[in-house]
């Protein structure tokens, strides 16, 4: 993969958001569709990003291109620090069986980096004890999709009217302790009882550029960073129209 310092002349001309922890780039993605040029992230190597990223810690990067004033190459950073320490299986149950070991949560650290970069921002988090405001909250139901895959958002440095959480239409598809449901969602997380097939986790969440299962359950669907990416660059221009 090319590093992110490898930008062609021609990509200067659209706003840059950096994605952080980017994993597979499903984020990215959303917030390519939206305008933006992605630079990525990540300590993993994930030879399916479809951006350029750079391979290592991404508080050491931040923190470098916050110290050597790389970070004014962009106007947008968006994170999503790992998470299971707070997340809901781990406080629930996996605490209450005795699995897992411990984990990390790298949310604080971030925004600390993420608030001297002085650039409007967004941290993502699922449903759980995670320390973030809950600014926007998203689910696949808002955008027709196959699953629900509920998103937390806090917004640093800009803001955006709340949308209305949709209803859902039924349960998510599979096994709840030994009885099966079915319903309108699979689940995205998981490889077991009556999870979905590597295919229709793509379908479901609309990442067609990956077929690793690791990945595709833990991204968000490209249509959740496409609307926060329109959301953001509409409230830029109406402040410059204002």
């Amino acid at each position: 993969m090319t590093q992110p310092t490898d930008i062609p002349r021609e990509r200067a001309l659209r706003p840059r958001a950096l994605d952080l922890y980017s994993c597979a780039g499903a984020a990215g993605k959303g917030y390519e569709r939206a305008g933006f040029e992605v630079d990525g992230c990540d300590i993993a190597d994930r030879p399916n990003y479809p951006f350029p990223c750079h391979r290592g810690d991404a508080l050491e990067y931040l923190a470098h291109l916050i110290t050597t004033g790389e970070i004014r190459r962009y106007t947008f950073v968006r994170a999503s620090p790992p998470c299971q320490d707070k997340c809901t299986l781990t406080v629930g149950t996996n605490n209450s069986r005795g699995w897992g070991g411990t984990h990390e949560d790298l949310v604080a650290p971030t925004r600390n980096l993420l608030d001297r970069t002085g650039l409007p921002y967004v941290i993502e988090q699922p449903n759980g004890r995670a320390e973030i405001r809950k600014d926007l909250t998203l689910c696949g139901e808002m955008f027709g999709l196959g699953v629900i895959r509920h998103r937390n958002f806090e917004l640093g440095g800009w803001s955006v009217t709340r949308p209305a959480h949709v209803p859902h239409r039924g349960r998510v598809r599979g096994y709840r302790h030994g009885r099966f449901y079915d319903g309108p969602y699979v689940a995205a997380y998981g490889n077991g009882g009556g999870k979905p097939t590597v295919p229709e986790l793509q379908a479901a969440m609309g990442i067609d550029w990956t077929n690793i299962r690791e990945e595709l359950t833990e991204a968000i669907p490209p249509a959740y960073s496409e609307w926060i990416g329109r959301a953001f660059l509409t409230s830029r221009m109406l402040e410059v129209a204002a």
